[in-house]
């Protein structure tokens, strides 16, 4: 059973860091892709960034240049290293994992396992 548990959140001021962390169990690295995705209230879940077994990543235009997914298959841990935050940048923030199979064209769908998220909030 893949479990994912995200820790790091917190409060920061704009133009601030924060780096998220998710440690990951139960999953095959070599065929899984792990995404960090992000729900502001009153709005739709949105897909931030994704890493692959094989070393593909993908991120949403809106943090691209900001953020920065990577994964210690070490520590079985995920993180995202967020920077220049911005006020709208405020989410509950997940990890999320694919398992094989799932891929039909969109990088950012057919998570199957998620995490129960962690609170980011960036003030002006």
């Amino acid at each position: 059973q893949v479990q994912l548990v995200e820790s790091g959140g917190g409060s920061v001021q704009a133009g601030g860091s924060l780096r998220l962390l998710c440690a990951a169990s139960g999953y095959t690295y070599s065929t899984y892709c792990l995404g960090w995705f992000r729900q502001a209230p009153g709005k739709e879940r949105e897909g931030l960034a994704i890493i692959c077994g094989d070393g593909t990543t993908r991120y949403a235009d809106s943090v691209k240049g900001r953020f920065t997914i990577s994964l210690d298959n070490a520590k079985n841990t995920l993180y995202l290293q967020m920077n220049s935050l911005k006020p709208e940048d405020t989410a509950i923030y997940y990890c999320a994992a694919r398992p094989p199979g799932l891929y039909f064209g969109n990088w950012f769908r057919s998570y199957r396992y998620w995490g129960q998220g962690t609170q980011v909030t960036v003030s002006s």
